[in-house]
């Protein structure tokens, strides 16, 4: 048996699952928690400006590290946060989000304390916690090992939230715990499902002559990534990934045939997907924004459907079948039978300059094309940024991260901080709207405090353009007050050294990425965009999205 204070064997475990940050703010119920984190050997503490960013970082964190942390004080602090737990709830990212509450004595006395909503109950909080994690304790020196244990596992086994809190004074209590690594939740798996999955998936892809795939995003988090990337490489097989799905795929193969949208695709790409005999979809959610109002044409029945832990053929259901087996086993399936499919030419649609040099959005996301380089990691806040980079085809090993589904405005600056503190040595490029940034800006600060070189693109196009072309686009709630963009890094980050530009044209722009290949520093470009330009698939999603509004 080892002895231990709550405290340390809370943060001894998160180390133990990947975690090397802890994201927060300070607050009196959490401070003494916090002098265990600085001591630690493992784990450092990451502050941030306020609640609601820290969870939007840790959200970053958790899509490229096992799973974040995030620290809060009970009532105000946990209720800033619980906007970005929700996005990392509806998103399936392993957030654990730790609260400092009061003493256990105060709880029990029902002493009416601050931070509370002063009538002697604490558990209100965690009511409302439990809607957007998938389980919830509050410690003791009793159930610390277990409940802890518990937890963790949770987290890593749903790819979701969890809410633990820890009293003040029970972080300090001594604690017996048995060693041992903790040991973490598989999924099951039926040999008979197994291999019924794989009789009825050759039947089905034997009669076929055309065969396509598309993928999303659950497949990325519930453990699919890598065996979909030594499969595709040596398949026949055309292939796309959803909006959310982006990078998940090398697409710079010449299978891959680019993001399919539902009636917003390219023809070639809609084509191909639709009109398959047979379509293989893994860890797909078909949601309004990524597939224009579900506008995706595409049968069940000729769907074989890999989910995180069970496959559908059709109507059938095969339960028990982890998505990463399901994957091997189609791979094998498909080396036998990949030559009797009709070979299928595949083409993507590519950034064309227009002949005109005004700096609009056609403009600026070709050249971001030539800039982008292997290994990148482009983070896009969702409006005219994240469906812009979707016209972009991804270098190999580049990531993309863009929080489609929850589609909270400001999230993607923070995330892309939470991104760079988990793997500094990437190069991180951030695509935000100046209406975004104005949500969440204040987490520049931290990224130059830290000494953090991500590049900033900020698209400034005078307000909410994303809500403009949704409805009124006139009308006074989409504008936004002017800030002096160019200036506010330095007013963030004092005597910090960084690079601030703002382009208004095609040369300027040539201009500053051929600086930022060498940049060595923060870079925040300031891109002035026409007012009502947007891509052309946000303009079919936002008529998809106007038209449900109205339905009666």
């Amino acid at each position: 048996m080892n002895i231990h204070n709550v405290a340390d064997y809370l943060l001894d475990r998160l180390a133990e699952i990947g975690i090397r940050h802890i994201f927060g703010l300070p607050g009196d119920f959490n401070l003494s928690f916090l002098d265990h984190v600085i001591n630690h050997p493992i784990i450092e503490w990451v502050g941030c400006a306020n609640e609601l960013n820290a969870a939007y970082a840790a959200d970053g964190y958790a899509r490229v590290m096992p799973a974040a942390a995030l620290l809060t004080t009970c009532g105000a602090g946990e209720l800033s946060a619980i906007n970005g737990i929700a996005g990392s709830y509806a998103e399936y990212l392993p957030v654990i989000h730790i609260i400092g509450t009061p003493t256990l004595h105060s709880q029990r006395m029902g002493e009416l304390l601050h931070h509370s909503l002063a009538d002697g109950d604490f558990s209100h909080f965690a009511h409302m916690a439990k809607e957007v994690t998938c389980a919830q304790t509050s410690l003791t020196a009793e159930n610390a090992v277990a409940e802890i244990d518990r937890l963790l596992v949770a987290a890593l086994y749903q790819q979701q939230p969890v809410y633990l809190q820890l009293p003040c004074d029970v972080a300090q209590a001594q604690i017996k715990s048995a060693s041992g690594a903790l040991t973490l939740a598989q999924p099951a798996l039926s040999p008979l499902s197994l291999q019924a999955f794989i009789e009825t998936a050759h039947e089905k892809l034997q009669s076929a002559r055309k065969i396509a795939l598309l993928a999303d995003f659950l497949a990325d988090r519930f453990g699919g990534r890598e065996a979909l990337n030594r499969w595709l490489p040596e398949a026949n097989i055309p292939y796309s990934t959803l909006l959310m799905g982006k990078g998940l795929l090398n697409e710079s193969h010449p299978m891959f045939i680019g993001t399919y949208a539902g009636a917003a695709s390219e023809a070639s790409v809609k084509e191909c997907i639709e009109e398959a005999d047979a379509l293989i979809i893994v860890g797909v959610c078909f949601s309004d924004l990524i597939t224009a109002g579900f506008s995706q044409n595409i049968t069940p029945d000729k769907c074989i459907d890999i989910r995180p832990e069970q496959a559908w053929i059709g109507k059938t259901a095969f339960s028990q079948i982890p998505m990463a087996v399901a994957i091997n086993a189609l791979h094998k399936l498909c080396k036998t039978l990949q030559n009797q499919w009709q070979s299928t030419v595949t083409s993507r649609p590519y950034l064309a300059l227009h002949e005109h040099t005004v700096l609009d959005q056609n403009t600026f996301w070709y050249h971001i094309q030539q800039f982008l380089r292997p290994d990148d990691m482009v983070i896009a806040d969702v409006g005219t940024a994240c469906f812009g980079a979707a016209s972009l085809n991804l270098p190999a090993e580049c990531s993309f991260i863009a929080q489609i589904h929850w589609a909270s405005l400001g999230f993607s600056l923070p995330a892309a901080y939470g991104v760079q503190v988990a793997q500094p040595e990437r190069r991180v490029i951030l695509f935000i709207g100046d209406g975004a940034a104005q949500l969440s800006i204040q987490e520049l600060g931290s990224m130059l405090r830290d000494d953090l070189k991500p590049i900033i693109f900020l698209l400034n196009n005078q307000g909410y353009t994303i809500e403009r072309v949704i409805h009124g686009p006139q009308q006074r709630y989409n504008d936004i007050p002017i800030w002096d963009w160019a200036t506010l890094p330095k007013v963030l980050g004092k005597d910090k050294s960084l690079l601030a530009r703002c382009v208004t044209n095609e040369h300027q722009l040539q201009q500053v990425l051929t600086e930022l290949e060498n940049c060595g520093q923060l870079a925040f470009i300031e891109v002035i965009l026409p007012k009502m330009d947007i891509p052309k698939l946000l303009n079919n999603v936002a008529k998809s999205i106007e038209d449900r509004n109205k339905a009666t």
